[in-house]
């Protein structure tokens, strides 16, 4: 009774599959299929049924039907196919990529009465890849200082204090307003430095109590207080041979200060609840946005520290002080967010683009992606319009500051990464092109591009 059921019932179950279907008897001629192969063919039934398969004109299936082989379709000979990845055509014309299982179907006697092959539309994950890739090259652009945009002269001064930091073991202290990119400065220098392939810690000195900084710090041992079940590894030991960065120093409480300063001074640590120094190879980097001589002047942080760790300053300027970069961060954020959001929005006007150079951002580079965000959330057409910007931005009264265009920013951030990588490389453009992971001809089309001279330059 079960099996009669069944059998009545097998359309259904087959209509419920969201993989397409089609059964072609011994001559390749369809006798079946199911309505998730309607839909991804764009075929009906009538359209399909007495057809001959190779109206799919299934690409995988050119490539099996041979001259030597004696069977019309190599599936009747290996009897199975298995994730095979071919593109089918459509009643439209156009065709979509499926991945194919295939089956031969046998009678009682076991003689070959015809075939099964499923159908499974991967057009979506395809184009999710695509996306995935087209993310990978947007951030591994090299439109960047290790990942800073800046093509102003104070940015370009800043990369070079970057550069130079990175080749020495002293402490550096990143200082800026939040929102100018810290960060991303501490992660350069480590990037750029010798000790880039050891590890590079963070730590935020403001978001922890000084109990669970100094423990995060410097470790402790188990029973040093409650909750210390076991021995645990502080950050300065995770990060020996490589970089630490202390953000946001000013926090620092004083009792964790006395021991920071030991540990610049002695390269040693003690975990809490323990006396027993621990040799460490680390290169201290902070950041903050406060004036630590005005703390040193108030007692709240000693000047002692201040001067151990203030050896190379570099001061990140604000967005306000550098509006030529605006068109070249705007564009960045504006790809990125794009990737990631997935809509249809083609490109900022001049407009918006004006209203952002017109704008003090006192959230600096922070708040200028923040607004693009906005943008995206609140712009339903193909282009961004000063409506679509915050409403702080879009109705600004700043005066503007003339400016370059995108295009002309991009080319001279292309043009100074060159002529320091030709004068680092001495001249030596396969070395160049290592040095900025491109081609030796893409080097040799950017010197004729930008009108270089290597002579004058490796000179100077």
């Amino acid at each position: 009774m079960f099996e009669r059921e069944l059998k009545a019932y097998w359309e259904t179950v087959v209509d419920t599959i969201q993989d397409g279907i089609m059964i072609v008897d011994n001559r390749g001629t369809i006798v079946s299929v199911n309505k998730a192969f309607e839909n991804i063919t764009g075929y009906t039934q009538r359209d399909l049924l007495g057809s001959r398969c190779t109206m799919l004109n299934c690409n995988a299936c050119d490539i099996a039907r041979g001259k030597d082989s004696k069977q019309w379709c190599r599936l009747f000979r290996e009897g199975k196919l298995n994730m095979k990845r071919c593109l089918i055509q459509k009643s439209n014309g156009q065709y979509v990529h499926v991945l194919k299982n295939a089956a031969v179907l046998y009678d009682e006697n076991n003689k070959a009465i015809g075939g099964v092959e499923t159908f499974t539309d991967i057009t979506e994950l395809l184009e999710k890849d695509s996306q995935i890739e087209a993310c990978r090259r947007e951030l591994q652009s090299s439109d960047g200082f290790y990942g800073i945009l800046g093509a102003s002269s104070v940015m370009q001064q800043v990369f070079d204090l970057i550069s130079n930091a990175a080749q020495s073991d002293a402490p550096v202290i990143i200082l800026g307003e939040s929102g100018t990119g810290k960060e991303l400065v501490a992660k350069a220098i480590h990037a750029a430095g010798p000790r880039s392939h050891k590890a590079f810690m963070k730590v935020n000195c403001a978001a922890l109590s000084e109990s669970l900084l100094e423990s995060e710090l410097f470790g402790h041992v188990k029973g040093a207080f409650t909750g210390a079940y076991q021995d645990r590894q502080g950050r300065f030991e995770a990060a020996n041979g490589g970089d630490i960065f202390l953000d946001e120093i000013g926090d620092l409480p004083l009792v964790t200060q006395v021991k920071l300063l030991r540990v610049l001074e002695e390269k040693v640590i003690e975990r809490v609840g323990d006396n027993r120094p621990i040799e460490i190879n680390v290169r201290v980097i902070t950041a903050t946005n406060q004036d630590l001589k005005q703390l040193v002047e108030k007692g709240r942080f000693r000047h002692d520290l201040f001067y151990r760790i203030n050896v190379i300053p570099i001061n990140i300027p604000p967005l306000r002080d550098r509006i030529s970069d605006i068109p070249l961060l705007a564009e960045s954020f504006f790809h990125r967010i794009r990737l990631k959001t997935n809509k249809p929005i083609e490109a900022i006007t001049p407009e918006a683009l004006q209203a952002m150079m017109n704008y003090p951002w006192p959230g600096n580079v922070r708040e200028l992606k923040s607004a693009l965000e906005y943008a995206f959330v609140s712009c339903q057409n193909e282009v961004i319009t000063p409506e679509h910007l915050p409403p702080e931005i879009s109705t600004g009264t700043q005066p503007a500051v003339e400016t370059k265009t995108y295009q002309e920013t991009k080319d001279e951030v292309k043009k100074q990464q060159l002529i320091k990588a030709l004068q680092k490389a001495k001249g030596n453009q396969t070395m160049t092109a290592k040095l900025l992971g491109v081609s030796r001809v893409t080097v040799w089309n950017r010197i004729r591009k930008y009108g270089i001279e290597i002579d004058k330059i490796i000179k100077t």
